[in-house]
């Protein structure tokens, strides 16, 4: 049997981002003087720049400048400086992991968890022999586990033919938290590892992360993700022979020869996560505000068990004292009897189950802020900056769009129902960390007006600022520039553009997250594919499209009414809105291309045929526009 990714096998990951102490120092020195530009030109926009005669327009523009300028702020404090978690020597004994003195020390007990629903059991098959080659210099006791919410005979033999333990339960009850909590039941390991069905660990993954916990606050520690199938793309020359034949291929090395290589198709989804977990996640580390994300992350059982205990106490007496305030209403009374109160407290402790893990469409993320609010334990989190596993990306944009949609609508149903930012226990730069993941997602709203923007002069030419005067770009450009500047340091030996272009062309997505969660519907557990799903996918993408048609549109209406030498428009406005309208085409075009992009070689014809998961796509497919819904 063969997989797509066969071909694959064989890539190693890149290194983690050397830290440079000099560079660090130059990147701090132009975020502050790039910040004190930016409230500069904030500042003038506000007081000195807006038309009054459009504040319809000059509103929200400025509104959402003002918006995108605190996160940058937030960004910059995220990406301050660098500071590992120095690694220690791999533990042995329990004794090394704990801080009290066991009764009968041991060797250390980890339990490898690979949660799975309805992935091609020989998917999984690859990931358990994976881990029967992780390695450690001590012997320790290592138990491998499937955990089965699909209740699969084909998915129970692969684990016994691969020396797995097979756990399943009766109902799916908090989907993969659930199951987590079914699998914690068990069994008894002091370390639990959780990774995806399609996790591939490698053997050095317990040797080089299990030495953080020989301090005992360590709650957990998390790895980076790391695609090891993404395609390589074709170079321009190589893509525009394609189409274009001899001409074309000399063209594209003659552009090449001026600018520098160019990959076409490689990662159009902008899965690369180096930029999140080797930069944001790993600059987290020195304020102790790294959350966990699931795959590839090891956990002390100490911490999550003694973290939900407090929580789910805590939830049990905010519900007891809600329903005793109702009850006390319409009793007239000041307090509860002593037996209606113990009535009431064991009503409210039946319908409400323990869990480990809460029961949230982010569950991960929800167990970092439970544990970094444990006021009573201080538990830490470690960003580990080297890869130790390997995992397989979204193949198409229904599989990107679903996975994004958990991440944004996950993290903003946090945010309204148990914002981290108020959460008593937290400290202010933990705070801060939260507020960065948090407004990042909140940003749809001035991303959608940032690409709006544009169209509203090229079709009218109403200007949000009094005039495209020198003063304008006495403010604008050396903020701009600096941004730029600034983060081509702070990120060095990373593009920054994909990721940008790719922000903005997720608005829709956005959007659809904010919205859901005012209207307070659930955000639901669809499984993010592991095949990709055949067909193209541009109805996904129906706003990014309006967008380049429209502005493609007002871009040529508003130089022929230039050369027609109309009234109204004047070269300054129309030249700066053609190449901030040019900037959002080419930001959106990436998504549009990922809707109709296919590999450039099909599935050996020996592999399996692609997983249909119709119930979760049909009705994502046929809602992701209009209801919002998972």
């Amino acid at each position: 049997m063969g997989f797509y990714f066969d071909k694959f096998e064989n890539r190693k990951p890149e290194p983690p981002l050397p830290h440079s102490p000099s560079r660090e120092l130059l990147w701090q020195y132009l975020a502050v003087i790039n910040l004190t530009l930016g409230g500069w030109y904030i500042y003038w926009r506000w007081t000195s720049s807006l038309n009054y005669e459009a504040l319809w327009y000059a509103i929200p523009l400025v509104v959402a400048e003002t918006g995108a300028f605190i996160g940058l702020c937030f960004f910059t404090y995220n990406l301050w400086k660098v500071e590992d978690t120095p690694r220690q020597e791999p533990p042995a004994m329990l004794s090394d992991v704990v801080t009290y003195e066991p009764q009968q020390d041991r060797p250390i007990k980890v339990d490898v968890y690979f949660p799975s629903y309805d992935e091609d059991p020989e998917l999984v098959r690859l990931s358990l022999q994976d881990a029967q080659r992780v390695t450690y210099p001590s012997s320790i006791d290592i138990k491998i586990h499937v955990l089965d919410d699909g209740k699969r005979e084909s998915m129970k033999k692969v684990a016994e033919e691969e020396g797995a333990n097979y756990i399943t339960r009766d109902n799916n009850i908090g989907f993969k938290a659930g199951n987590l909590r079914n699998a914690m039941e068990q069994t008894s390991g002091d370390f639990i590892v959780i990774c995806d069905a399609d996790t591939r660990p490698f053997p050095t993954i317990l040797e080089h992360t299990l030495g953080y916990f020989r301090d005992p606050d360590v709650a957990w520690v998390q790895t980076p993700q790391w695609f090891f199938d993404l395609p390589e793309g074709r170079s321009l020359s190589e893509t525009m022979g394609k189409y274009l034949s001899t001409p074309g291929r000399m063209i594209g090395a003659g552009i090449e020869k001026v600018i520098g290589p160019m990959q076409i198709g490689e990662d159009p989804f902008v899965n690369e996560p180096k930029m999140f977990y080797d930069v944001i996640q790993r600059r987290r580390n020195w304020c102790n505000a790294s959350f966990c994300c699931g795959a590839g992350s090891i956990h002390r059982r100490e911490a999550v068990m003694e973290a939900a205990l407090k929580t789910y106490a805590e939830s049990i007496d905010k519900e007891v004292q809600s329903n005793s305030a109702e009850i006390t209403k319409l009793t007239g009374e000041t307090t509860l009897d002593p037996i209606t109160a113990a009535g009431l407290k064991h009503q409210v402790l039946q319908d409400n189950e323990f869990t480990p893990y809460r029961f949230h469409v982010s569950e991960d993320i929800y167990t970092s802020i439970v544990l970094h609010a444990d006021e009573g334990r201080n538990w830490k989190s470690v960003m580990h900056p080297e890869v130790e596993s390997k995992m397989l990306s979204p193949q198409d944009l229904l599989s990107w769009t679903i996975q994004r949609f958990k991440y944004a609508g996950g993290t903003l149903d946090i945010a309204k129902n148990d914002n981290p930012v108020f959460r008593k226990g937290m400290s202010m730069p933990q705070r801060m960390m939260y507020a960065t993941t948090i407004w990042s997602y909140i940003g749809g709203i001035w991303n959608t007006i940032f690409l709006c923007a544009p169209l509203i002069y090229l079709f009218t030419a109403i200007a949000p600022v009094q005039a495209y005067s020198m003063d304008f770009y006495a403010h604008i450009l050396p903020f701009l520039l600096m941004t730029e500047l600034a983060f081509m340091v702070g990120c060095w030996g990373l593009a920054g553009y994909q990721s940008k272009a790719s922000y903005l062309a997720f608005f829709p997505n956005n959007l659809r997250a904010i919205w859901t969660v005012l209207k307070g519907e659930k955000i639901s557990f669809p499984v993010t594919p592991k095949d990709r799903q055949e067909g193209t996918f541009l109805h996904l993408v129906i706003p990014q499209l309006s967008i380049i048609v429209l502005t493609t549109i007002g871009i040529i209406y508003a130089w022929w009414q230039i050369s027609m030498g109309h009234v109204g428009f004047s070269i300054d406005g129309v030249l700066l809105n053609t190449f901030w309208g040019i900037n959002n085409i080419l930001a959106l075009s990436g998504i549009v291309y990922a809707a109709v992009w296919k590999p450039d070689s099909a599935v050996p014809e020996e592999s399996p045929e692609p997983i249909q998961q119709e119930s979760t796509m049909t009705n994502f497919s046929e809602h992701v526009m209009t209801k919002g819904q998972a």
